[in-house]
């Protein structure tokens, strides 16, 4: 099937043209988060057929936005990654998802939410300027699917990256919570009193956690300042 074309001299229209098709660019949303196997592409794209994944991966790989290598045995698997081209839709994918962010409300029935989501989450709204030199360990947990991720703060900005093993904390709850939490609406004393929230470490840290980021609650469509 031929390459949809804008007849337009635009960089805009080009991008369109590259991450504009559905599923595109939640694509780049799951190998910004690592290197995915088919298999575990469309297990977090719930609803996208085999057929489609494979001509979004091709179509990005024409474009020198994604590629396979294959992993050494035992796994002996093929995994997509983002190229170096790729990795720069970071910012626009950032962008998008904090723009995206006053639109989303509850968890509609039969939404799917991945642990790792919460990682990409925390990055959208990590706060640029100086932030408290605390470090923490977070897991995110849905059912037996969990992802673990490293959220550090300094004179720099908020960084969400691996684990750290000098972390000052370590927390696990469910996504609503860890978001919940980061934005400050979530109390984490009354969170751990519930088992909301479980964690380990230097607990009185907790209360820096919400000014590493900087969340709004969002807004209502239609809703004015």
């Amino acid at each position: 099937m031929p390459e949809f074309r804008y007849a337009q001299f635009c960089p805009l229209a080009r991008a369109a043209e590259v991450v504009g098709e559905r599923w595109t660019l939640l694509v780049a949303r799951e190998l910004l988060l690592g290197p995915k196997r088919f298999s575990d592409l469309r297990e977090a794209l719930a609803g996208v057929s085999s057929s489609v994944l494979a001509d979004r991966l091709a179509r990005l790989e024409r474009r020198d936005v994604v590629a396979w290598r294959r992993l050494p045995p035992p796994a002996a698997a093929r995994v997509y990654e983002l190229t170096e081209i790729g990795r720069a839709l970071e910012p626009v994918v950032l962008a998008l998802a904090r723009w995206g962010a006053r639109f989303l409300a509850a968890p509609e029935p039969g939404d799917r939410l991945e642990p790792a989501w919460v990682r990409l989450g925390l990055m959208t709204f990590a706060r640029p300027g100086p932030t408290p030199a605390r470090r923490f360990n977070v897991t995110a947990r849905v059912g037996d699917r969990e992802a673990a991720f490293g959220v550090a703060g300094g004179p720099g900005g908020t960084r969400v990256g691996d684990p750290d093993a000098a972390a000052d904390a370590s927390l696990c709850a469910g996504p609503l919570a860890i978001l919940a939490l980061a934005s400050g609406r979530l109390d984490p004393a009354r969170a751990l009193r519930s088992g909301e929230l479980r964690a380990e470490g230097n607990l009185g840290a907790l209360a820096d956690f919400p000014d590493l980021f900087e969340m709004q609650t969002p807004t209502k469509q239609g809703d004015r300042a």
